[in-house]
């Protein structure tokens, strides 16, 4: 491998990465644009030690004929220690927040990079240029898809205070069902019991709500029942 094939791959490797970390620098998110320039850039590298070692191999064994069993080059090796070892730079992009995890997609970006990078330094030129046009297609065209026909869920809290406890418990129940809400965590406020009425009762819920219904609906439609005397967002 000569030093215009080396110029090469690393120019590649690290306009793959801009490309893919580009979008993900846009998005507001923690592995960005240097992030995944890097990642790519130095799975690159891996891959091209690796393709030194099998020719420097191979020419000792050119050399010395006699020491075909001794010497040994597992082109595999590096990559596999790449593949994997990317996994625990993921992790750190993974976030449990509110219930809810955030960053899957971005440690997903960080892995393809690296797989993309290995291909670049082994010289796949094809395969890199069309699995970075997959990546930045899926990341931009197919996440408008994802927002105008998937469902999604937005996790709110609201607190609640009703009277009749346990009817107008189930009525609620059955209003989050009606509209295909999903009840995460149900809190009672017990510190507050001795400002209460003795029928009353004042509750937090924490709920996934779909994407076409809105906080403010849920709150005008549970306002309007007989027996709850408060609904706000928290």
């Amino acid at each position: 491998m000569n030093e215009y094939e080396v110029v090469l791959r690393l120019i590649l490797a690290v306009v793959i990465g801009g490309a893919v970390g580009y979008e993900r620098e846009f998005k507001n998110r923690p592995a960005g644009f240097r992030t995944n320039i890097l990642v790519c850039l130095g799975a690159a590298v891996i891959s091209m030690i690796q393709l030194y070692e099998v020719e420097s191999t191979k020419n000792l064994i050119l050399q010395h004929p006699e020491f075909t069993n001794i010497f040994k080059a597992d082109i595999g090796r590096l990559d596999a220690q790449v593949v994997s070892g990317v996994g625990f730079l993921g992790a750190g992009t993974i976030l449990h927040e509110k219930g809810s995890v955030k960053g899957l997609t971005t440690a997903a970006t960080l892995w393809v990079v690296a797989c993309i990078g290995l291909a670049v330094g082994l010289g796949y030129y094809y395969l890199s240029v069309l699995s970075t046009v997959a990546v930045v297609v899926s990341l931009v065209s197919l996440k408008r898809f994802e927002t105008k026909f998937l469902i999604k869920k937005d996790l709110i809290k609201i607190e609640i205070e009703y009277v009749n406890r346990i009817e107008m418990s189930n009525s609620i129940i059955e209003y989050f069902d009606s509209k295909n809400i999903i009840m995460k965590n149900i809190e009672f406020a017990l510190e507050d019991a001795e400002d209460l009425d003795e029928d009353c009762m004042k509750g937090f819920y924490t709920i996934l709500v779909p994407k076409k219904v809105t906080a403010n609906e849920i709150i005008n439609d549970l306002g309007k029942k007989n027996g709850i005397i408060k609904v706000i967002l928290v």
